[in-house]
């Protein structure tokens, strides 16, 4: 079940809103948390009992983990904390890269080991990392952990954010789920964010993606430049409101329920470094890797070797995370290399450069990064990345016929990705209530358009549930 599917906007969500506002408060959290396990069971029903030992694992190791802190057990501690990560490492490591690590090994060593295909269980790079979050923060002395077994399940399945995060980090969420009272106030501005997000789904990603299919399609060794260039740039600007708008959905949703998340992107391409984008793209999941990762590692108060060394490892992580395949680990190689750059030799260069010219080159970086995340194996994206800078002639008469084509969605996509919108929808909403009205008519017809596009169109899926 996706956020963009008619059934959750018009079936799903409605009947637990409903029940949700029915619902007593001191039995809101358990009312959430069976709305969040049917969410989360909807399309693989059989590994709800995988969940549920999950839980109740981790819920006694936290609990155990607390007790052993405060004894002052140390040692035994941190043997409970690397088992119980350990054990979540190897939930996500089976289902999502085994598969990955049998190809190497028969690519290696000749042999013909098979994998068994099994999908993905519904946020299952997410929730794990909430897990880990959780281990660690206890164990650090950050919070002493949900007593309350319900309140720690509802924290990780809560559906809003299960799929594709945010990730959010229990101290932040704890007081939340004490209070979170039901008010029209939250609940229309939860729709109205969820609204927006819908939109850059339906209404942006996926016709841009018609264009990004299209030409992706297409042998890479064909392209001329003018056609990897639109292929690359129509993947950008898709990922971006695929991502982004599943984002403001989440928000949104959790926002209709009383809580609140923390947003997940700040109008990356606007960046001026690539250190700078990261801080400003998947900001949660940057957040989560400098606090549990690189921040262990000793972060940026070691020597600039060490500073090296504690990026890249980041960045393959990063890599992985993603997904399991060498593009993925060549994209995590490329950043890290980026932001070593940045940090360790271009430190006071890239001050001198005009701000203007520091984006357009960041996003063009970025945008060649892209390249290896959509390519299926290196050589593709390295053919791609060839044709991109000349290689296969500039263009021809097709490039321009896709151009003209893709024109209106890209350049509605360039001006969606500003924050001009935003700033002008916030002064509008300032000028009383003429304005506020009109603002009705603005979202319910964008409801109307979206429900028009969920009906017809072929590209629904958000791209971030297969990572």
């Amino acid at each position: 079940m996706a956020f963009g599917d008619l059934f959750f906007v018009f079936g799903f969500l409605p009947v637990c809103l409903l029940l949700y506002i029915l619902t007593p408060g001191r039995f809101s959290n358990v009312l959430l948390l069976l709305c969040s396990l049917l969410f989360f069971a909807w399309g693989t029903p059989e590994y709800l009992v995988l969940m549920l030992c999950a839980l109740a694992f981790n819920y006694a190791a936290g609990r155990e983990l607390a007790a052993l802190r405060d004894s002052g057990k140390k040692v035994l501690s941190g043997a409970v904390f690397a088992t119980s990560v350990l054990a979540d490492l190897a939930l996500l490591g089976y289902w999502k890269y085994a598969g990955f690590v049998l190809e190497t090994v028969n690519a290696v060593f000749g042999t013909s080991f098979a994998a068994r295909e099994l999908p993905l269980p519904v946020g299952l790079s997410f929730f794990t990392f909430s897990l880990i979050s959780y281990l660690a923060d206890i164990r650090r002395g950050r919070t002493d952990g949900s007593k309350d077994p319900l309140t720690f399940s509802l924290y990780v399945t809560f559906f809003p954010k299960l799929a594709s995060g945010p990730i959010v980090p229990y101290p932040e969420m704890e007081a939340q789920f004490a209070h979170h009272p039901f008010s029209w106030r939250r609940f229309g501005a939860g729709a109205r964010c969820f609204l927006i997000g819908l939109s850059k789904k339906i209404l942006l990603a996926n016709t841009l993606g018609t264009t990004f299919y299209a030409l992706s399609a297409l042998p890479p060794e064909s392209l001329t430049a003018a056609f990897a260039w639109l292929c690359a740039l129509s993947y950008a600007l898709m990922l971006y409101f695929d991502f982004s708008g599943y984002s403001d959905m989440a928000v949104g949703l959790a926002g209709m329920f009383g809580f609140q998340l923390p947003k997940n992107f700040d109008y990356p391409y606007l960046s001026r470094s690539v250190s700078e984008f990261w801080r400003r793209w998947h900001i949660t999941l940057g957040a989560w890797f400098r606090e549990y990762v690189y921040i262990p590692l000793g972060g940026s108060r070691v020597h600039p070797f060490r500073i090296f060394l504690n990026l890249m490892a980041v960045w393959l992580l990063t890599g992985l995370w993603h997904g399991a395949g060498l593009t993925f680990l060549l994209w995590g190689i490329y950043h890290g290399l980026l932001v070593v750059l940045e940090k360790l030799v271009l430190k006071g260069v890239l001050e001198t450069i005009p701000n203007a010219v520091r984006v357009v080159l960041t996003f063009l970086l970025v945008v060649i990064g892209w390249v290896f995340f959509f390519s299926a194996t290196p050589a593709e994206a390295f053919t791609r990345l060839s044709r991109m800078f000349f290689l296969g002639g500039v263009a021809d008469g097709a490039a321009a016929y896709y151009a003209l084509g893709a024109l209106r969605p890209l350049l509605l996509g360039a001006a969606a990705a500003l924050p001009v919108g935003a700033r002008l929808g916030r002064e509008l909403a300032r000028r009383g209530q003429p304005w506020t009205l009109l603002s009705i008519f603005y979202f319910a017809a964008l409801l109307l358009l979206c429900v028009a596009g969920m009906m017809n169109d072929t590209y629904s899926s958000f791209l971030y549930a297969q990572f």
